[in-house]
């Protein structure tokens, strides 16, 4: 349970760091970190992380495809990690 715990936090984390260096590159318009590897990031559990950085940094908020696709991998998150805590 510990080890489990202490990836959510890694991965949430490191997706939090990947979400804000992206923001970064694009208010520096330089090559950006593509959609597909933070999604892969959000989808192997650093959703939670993912959110706060969309919300913190306001970054991709505009960009409605995106939005739709992070929203459910974040709720299939959520409820993964519901029943895997249960």
């Amino acid at each position: 349970m510990k080890l489990f715990l202490l990836y959510l936090l890694s991965i949430n984390a490191i997706s939090f760091i990947l979400f804000g260096f992206d923001k970064f590159l694009a208010i520096k318009n330089k090559r950006r970190i593509p959609e597909k590897e933070l999604f892969t990031v959000s989808t192997i559990g650093g959703a939670v992380g993912g959110m706060f950085a969309i919300l913190v940094f306001n970054h991709k908020i505009s960009k409605a495809t995106f939005m739709w696709r992070f929203i459910f991998i974040f709720i299939l998150n959520i409820v993964g990690i519901y029943f895997l805590l249960r």
